[in-house]
């Protein structure tokens, strides 16, 4: 009986060579990871156009008009938006009312937050209770929290005065929200109030994640408290810190509701911040080019800040998570 043999056309796979099938085989399987993550990614890159990069364009495009909101821009006026931004006492004003707050957030705050941290981290009693306590307030909105407040700080009827008046000091006068020389102080106490639990919170995580060894060899080798934590905890937290402070700016940088809710920029723009004089140009007094090129700043203040942050302060945390990535793969 004869056996016909039936030969693959040269072309086939089957005729290939073991090698170049297996690389075909694992070419089609990069292309299907590959069309999987695209699977996954649009509908998220889709929103993010959407709600990001569409928004951010088209404000950008509005600043260069002289345009009121209703309909579409058409009175162009190039840059003089800009140039008459930096000119405003205001807007100027704003800067320097944004840097006030960022120093002191990082100066103030941000240790407050720590050295609550580090209270919280010790075996004392009842330190779940507190640490719920502390973190309470950023639960709440800046709503709730910027009309509890004024209650708090209402001249002669609020809370804040009462006390004053139990420890002896209500002939010192506090007008709080009421006196352009107080209201940012005042404004800062309460972001402080606010926001110091969360940073208190991240703190606790990156004290929980160093390892107690480290400590417990520090100490044999004869390093007191206070040195441990310079020269083994607070190196060690470098990463949380550097994060703590990024966040913070860029809130600092983007206040809003909460200054809108207590004192509305006032009085006399003395509590204004970029985001206040943005709503009260392109809500207030229908000025939308102009208060699109005061949105444009804004952005772009957080951006190159964001940018040299990365670059120069969390480089060696970015690359440290870039390598061990690497690693795993």
């Amino acid at each position: 009986m004869t056996v016909s043999v039936r030969k693959s056309p040269p072309g086939s796979d089957a005729a290939a060579p073991p090698a170049r099938q297996r690389r075909v085989r694992a070419g089609r399987r990069r292309l299907r990871e590959r069309a999987t993550i695209v699977g996954f990614l649009l509908p998220a890159l889709a929103l993010f156009a959407a709600l990001v990069l569409v928004p951010i364009l088209f404000a950008l495009y509005t600043s260069l008009f002289r345009w009121g909101g209703f309909g579409w821009p058409d009175d162009f006026v190039g840059l003089e938006n800009f140039v008459k931004l930096f000119k405003d006492e205001v807007f100027l004003g704003d800067l320097w009312r944004g840097f006030v707050l960022i120093a002191l957030s990082v100066v103030v705050q941000l240790p407050f937050a720590l050295a609550m941290a580090v209270l919280l981290n010790q075996n004392l009693r009842g330190r779940a209770f507190y640490r719920l306590l502390f973190f309470a307030p950023y639960v709440l909105s800046e709503v709730i929290t910027g009309v509890l407040f004024t209650m708090i700080f209402a001249p002669d009827s609020g809370l804040a005065d009462h006390i004053m008046d139990l420890i002896g000091l209500g002939d010192l006068g506090i007008t709080w929200f009421a006196s352009s020389d107080t209201v940012l102080i005042t404004l800062f106490l309460v972001m402080t109030w606010k926001y110091f639990g969360f940073h208190m919170i991240l703190y606790l995580a990156g004290l929980q994640s160093i390892p107690k060894d480290v400590l417990e060899a520090a100490a044999i080798d004869g390093a007191g408290p206070w040195q441990r934590f310079r020269h083994v905890t607070l190196p060690l937290l470098g990463p949380t810190i550097r994060i703590s402070v990024f966040l913070s700016v860029i809130g600092a940088i983007q206040l809003f509701d909460l200054v809108w809710v207590t004192t509305a920029g006032g009085p006399v723009h003395a509590s204004e911040t970029m985001a206040v004089t943005m709503f009260q140009f392109g809500f207030k007094r229908y000025q939308v080019g102009y208060a699109s090129a005061i949105s444009v700043v804004m952005f772009l203040i957080s951006f190159v800040f964001a940018l040299f942050y990365q670059r120069y302060v969390l480089r060696r945390d970015l690359e440290g998570a870039v390598t061990s990535m690497r690693g795993r793969r």
